[in-house]
């Protein structure tokens, strides 16, 4: 066969369109390196790629599914995804957060507060409280105490 026409092709792929998709598939395989199933005769490849169709020399089903897997874009795993609420920043876009209204951060602040308060509360020893809170502690004491001398003063 010197020359291919697509009515020797249609014969073995009746839908044109089909055709045009799989020729193309096999010259793109024929590009990236795919061996020849006939002489090239200095065709190019999507001459070949036809020649091949219309001599049943190339699977057919093997270029279906080389198309279909080419325009996957986008593989779905059968689990379901979580749901994530969208978090944005206001200080990004320079926003402040409404008043009265404590951020996500505030909160998780004021918990801990709370929680770190109740255990202070239960341990009346400063010795098995970190550094840190003990000195902190120290100067709240060092407060009130100038606090009561000023209400002295003041009376």
């Amino acid at each position: 066969m010197a020359r291919v026409t697509v009515e020797d092709c249609v014969v073995k792929v009746p839908n044109r369109f089909e055709l045009v998709l799989l020729a193309a598939q096999r010259a793109r395989e024929i590009t990236s390196g795919a061996p020849l199933s006939i002489d090239r005769d200095d065709d190019k490849n999507p001459v070949v790629a036809l020649r091949e169709i219309a001599d049943e020399t190339v699977a057919l089903d093997h270029l279906k599914s080389s198309v279909v897997r080419g325009m996957q874009k986008h593989v779905e795993i059968d689990e379901p995804e979580e749901s994530h609420e969208l978090e944005l920043d206001t200080a990004l876009f320079g926003i402040g957060a409404p008043a009265g209204v404590l951020t996500d951060a505030e909160l998780d602040d004021e918990a801990d507060a709370e929680d770190t308060e109740d255990t202070e509360e239960g341990n009346e020893d400063e010795e098995a409280l970190p550094a840190e809170t003990a000195v902190d502690l120290a100067q709240i004491d060092e407060d009130d105490e100038l606090a009561e001398d000023m209400l002295e003063v003041a009376r």
